[in-house]
């Protein structure tokens, strides 16, 4: 028999697990996770509202349902069974880990009480545990999301949601409240270059029309009449369709909702003002657009706001052993191959780039590769598999998690919810494991 590690029960360690455990009869899939929970950011990082894209986890259910997978959640690959141990008990180790870690500012003032990144914000409001006690500071008026692209939407999304259109999400208890007795006034979302750059989507732009009691706005100055005629082809029918719906927003009226959302181009935070220790203002430089690039122009304004929410990207962090690029903060690989028997894909293998299909399309890629460094290997498996690695999660006292285990704490997720919630998450591990004694 083949034994296959997986580190990472998110979309792409799901992915390459089920297409191995498919086309490799005599092979047994082993995918860990630290959480006791599975499918990692279609759990924890998509939009709490976006259910579509959260149905994503009916597919990704029937690689456990396969007899060959087996789930060890709440095991910590690095802490509870070292990267070496790993490797020395299978005959292949891929690693999913994602890139969970986020990009700080590296401005002045960017330490203050106030500021969070988009990782932990999106953490805390869809239930992750590592951020259960994060309780945001969301008692102000003003809110800057820094970033353009879909999570800075969905941020943004969120707050400005009224309860009634949380309702059917799955948002947790307590985030929810948050949300709703904020005092909020104006949300700014900043993007340091213009709206042709942007890597919003137009399905996600789109969405804040429908809001109840917020009103985008958007400056028309901002938006150009047309697309410049060396625009890249590939991409002009995506940036045509957000300038369109740019411009519905800039006719908007400031006053039509108590809630005003700001999306804001080519300006880039300097600096975060404070008053006793907490956030009270954003400084920001304009920038002019130059071949694509984003330059200062020596110009700048002040922001009032209370809470600064980065969404300016993610970092891989290490696991002890493993080759890791410190420069790019990604697991080192080429492509795919880490070293003798390693493999990596998903955004820990390129970068926090690109969305759930196209980490779909680069998993069965990966997946090949095993396959066929697998055919050209003639020699008999001698590794003893998770056998020897349950044995040392006994001897560690460890509680893993199987699937079945998971099963229980799916459903009593289900059984608590009020209302129109499909789930009311459990936020702690501890509480989770309760459920299973």
């Amino acid at each position: 028999m083949t034994n296959i590690a997986i580190i990472g029960s998110g979309p792409s360690g799901c992915y390459i697990a089920d297409m191995l455990a498919k086309k490799l009869k005599d092979a047994q899939v082993d995918v860990f996770d630290r959480l006791p929970t599975p499918f990692g950011l279609v759990r924890a990082g998509v939009a709490p509202a976006h259910q579509g894209t959260k149905n994503i986890v009916r597919q990704l259910e029937r690689t456990f349902a396969r007899e060959n997978v087996r789930f060890v959640g709440n095991v910590h690959i690095g802490t509870d069974i070292t990267y070496q141990e790993l490797k020395d008990n299978y005959d292949v180790v891929a690693v999913t880990i994602g890139a969970v870690k986020d990009r700080v500012l590296g401005i002045p003032g960017d330490q203050l009480e106030g500021i969070y990144g988009s990782g932990e914000f999106v953490a805390w409001y869809n239930g992750h545990p590592d951020k259960a006690d994060l309780q945001p500071k969301l008692d102000g008026s003003g809110i800057a999301i820094i970033g353009n692209g879909n999570v800075a939407l969905d941020i943004a999304r969120v707050i400005a949601k009224t309860p009634s259109e949380l309702s059917s999400s799955d948002i947790t208890a307590n985030a929810a409240a948050a949300i709703k007795e904020a005092p909020v006034q104006d949300i700014y979302l900043i993007g340091r270059r213009g709206p042709l750059e942007a890597s919003f989507t137009n399905m996600e732009l789109s969405e804040f029309a429908e809001l109840e009691s917020c009103v985008t706005l958007v400056d028309p100055d901002q938006i150009p009449a047309a697309l410049p005629d060396d625009f890249d082809p590939r991409s002009a029918n995506t940036v045509n369709q957000n300038l369109e719906t740019l411009r519905a927003y800039s006719a908007n009226s400031a006053d039509s909702k108590p809630i005003r959302l700001h999306i804001m181009f080519c300006a880039s935070p300097v600096e975060i003002s404070e008053t006793d220790g907490h956030v009270s203002g954003l400084k920001l430089e304009k920038n002019r657009m130059v071949e694509g690039r984003a330059e200062s122009t020596g110009e700048y304004f002040e922001l009032d706001v209370q809470t600064v929410i980065s969404a300016i990207g993610y970092q891989s962090e290490p696991i002890e052993g493993m080759p890791f690029d410190h420069s790019r903060s990604i697991v080192s690989n080429e492509d795919g191959r880490v070293e003798q028997n390693v493999y990596t894909s998903g955004w820990c293998k390129r970068g926090p780039q690109g969305v759930i299909p196209a980490n779909r399309a680069e998993a069965m890629t990966v997946a090949k590769q095993i396959i066929s460094d697998l055919d050209a290997n003639s020699e008999a498996s001698t590794k003893p598999g998770f056998d020897q690695i349950a044995a040392l999660l006994d001897k560690r006292h460890v509680r893993s998690v199987s699937y079945a285990d998971w099963q229980i704490i799916n459903n009593a997720e289900i059984e608590r919810a009020e209302g129109d919630k499909p789930r009311e998450k459990f936020t702690r591990v501890d509480e989770m494991l309760a459920l299973l004694d």
